[in-house]
């Protein structure tokens, strides 16, 4: 009997959407599509599954935090955006549902504007990943697959 793969769920906050777009300097080249077929190709080498959800609405990301517990996922990788520094409900939503959950960020908030210091969702992640550049998501994926 096989064992049941690590499903991951990989949620994208405001703006990810335009990555390779939004300011390459401080996002790089890589656009939503490389960076979701790199973590795919990820999860496969790690023998875990993943799925993608990606929006600019506060609300949308809740429930897709709320649905994962329903579906049984086994970990969230997260890159809230902006909502990292504002957001108490994606927090409140991590909290309920008690899965692991690593916050990722391409940039390093702490080495930005003061304003980007506050991660609300932190105390709620097993892991924070920050200022790695794209690559944060691969070493986050393996954080949940362990």
């Amino acid at each position: 009997m096989s064992e049941k793969k690590k499903r991951i769920l990989v949620i994208n906050g405001p703006n990810m959407n335009l990555l390779g777009i939004r300011q390459p300097e401080i996002y790089g080249n890589t656009d939503y599509v490389d960076l979701e077929n790199m973590i795919t190709a990820e999860a496969e080498t790690l023998g875990v599954t993943v799925s993608f959800f990606q929006s600019n609405h506060e609300g949308d990301l809740v429930d897709a935090i709320q649905q994962a517990y329903f579906d049984k996922v086994d970990g969230i990788l997260i890159n809230p955006g902006a909502y990292t520094h504002t957001s108490i409900a994606l927090l409140d939503a991590v909290k309920s549902v008690g899965i692991p959950t690593v916050e990722v960020h391409i940039s390093d908030p702490d080495a930005r504007e003061e304003f980007r210091h506050v991660s609300y969702i932190r105390d709620a992640c097993i892991g924070s990943i920050r200022g790695r550049g794209v690559q944060g998501y691969l070493a986050g994926l393996k954080l949940l697959a362990e």
